[in-house]
């Protein structure tokens, strides 16, 4: 089920350009490591230039498998996300 979720908002996402170069989840050529190292490259920039920095991390893992699958497909279709 959540590939067939994925494709459908992937599609979606790239017709209607809104994938933007900071993405990394999800892209390809990209993964959790370009991620952790473009975020550490900013985030040190920033400490050098004794800016203020704050970090919060969430984790949507569990969120997706508590909810219910025919009422999140009635949502997307909502969207425009059909099949």
């Amino acid at each position: 089920m959540e590939h067939l979720i994925l494709k459908s908002i992937s599609v979606h996402m790239k017709d209607k350009k809104l994938i933007t170069i900071h993405q990394h989840g999800f892209t390809k050529g990209k993964s959790c490591l370009t991620n952790l190292i473009a975020f550490y490259d900013e985030t040190t920039t920033w400490m050098d230039d004794e800016r203020a920095v704050d970090v919060v991390y969430l984790s949507f893992s569990k969120a997706f498998d508590t909810v219910s699958h025919s009422m999140l497909v009635g949502k997307l279709r909502k969207c425009g996300l059909d099949e």
